[in-house]
């Protein structure tokens, strides 16, 4: 995430010092050069006959399991509401088990050709008022594009695509899974599907993915992953992933995922860097898809004006 201005070093680096979080930001690949009552849960424990859809069956009498483009195109297709409001606690915990919290305040919609998402730090003081906002577009061809909003600097700075696997201020996500929210590139991998498992009881399909490019693997940091997608509702319940070396990286969950104004929403998010010993989780509430949303809260400018 390039050059700041009056900052003589990489985006990630000025962020941390900007910031002061002493937590590490650095890229990925820099290792080679990352309630409502009435809602349902889905329960971390097994839950009662879990519905799977039955595989296709060939002409020969076997079954087949969806490719895993199919099952990409199924994590894409799932009902994610027009827009969404929502708060998001940060929960950062180092190896040694110091704890650092953060408040914000979410927000996502869906334009013509792209889905934007802004985020605004509430707490602690540190990084209040700190803000980002991306564009992810929704057809292949066309650049997704990132702000931060710094107010040390009280400039809006763009990053670059190729920083897209840098930590996300501190936290064991990246850009890209911030912008990805939920959702999967199906231009940046290539899948196969290897069979079922099942993840806190759900029963899921096991998908692995390698960059599609040499390029894709730099700029994310990953030379492999293998997720497990919920078989019933098109969620990835877990992700595995592993750094360019082919070393163990980081694991992805996501639980307790209830359905809220009839879209299922993911309300807790962990992630784990086997690599440095560090943990996030993201935990969601609050969360209102019918909310009206104005556009101008999706501009550099309302990063700067804050909320």
């Amino acid at each position: 995430m390039k050059m700041l201005s009056r900052c003589p070093q990489t985006l990630t680096a000025c962020v941390t010092a900007l910031l002061l979080t002493g937590a590490a930001m650095t890229p990925a690949w820099a290792a080679t050069s990352s309630k409502s009552p009435d809602d349902r849960a889905i329960q971390a424990a097994p839950v009662e006959q879990p519905v799977t859809p039955q595989p296709a069956t060939s002409a020969d009498g076997t079954q087949s399991l969806p490719s895993g483009d199919e099952i990409a195109r199924r994590i894409n297709a799932r009902d994610d509401g027009v827009s969404v409001v929502r708060s998001m606690t940060m929960e950062l915990l180092d190896k040694r088990g110091k704890k650092r919290t953060r408040k914000t305040r979410s927000f996502r919609k869906y334009f013509e050709t792209e889905k934007r998402i802004a985020i605004f730090f509430q707490k602690p003081r540190n990084v209040r008022d700190t803000a980002f906002l991306t564009f992810d577009y929704l057809e292949d061809g066309e650049e997704d594009a990132q702000w931060l909003y710094l107010p040390a600097l009280r400039r809006v700075r763009r990053i670059s695509g190729s920083d897209r696997g840098d930590y996300f201020m501190g936290t064991d996500f990246t850009y890209d899974d911030i912008r990805q929210d939920t959702k999967v590139s199906r231009s940046d991998y290539v899948r196969t599907t290897l069979g079922m498992d099942e993840v806190d009881g759900r029963a899921c399909y096991m998908v692995e993915a390698v960059p599609a490019n040499e390029d894709v693997a730099e700029q994310l940091g990953y030379s492999r992953t293998l997720s497990c997608v919920d078989a019933e509702i098109w969620m990835v319940l877990k992700s595995e992933i592993w750094d360019l070396q082919g070393n163990a990286l980081k694991t992805i969950y996501t639980r307790e995922i209830r359905e809220v104004q009839g879209i299922w929403t993911a309300h807790r998010l962990e992630a784990e860097n086997h690599k440095t010993g560090h943990k996030t989780t993201f935990i969601i509430s609050e969360v209102d898809y019918l909310a009206d949303l104005g556009d101008d809260l999706f501009t550099r400018s309302a990063l700067k004006r804050g909320l």
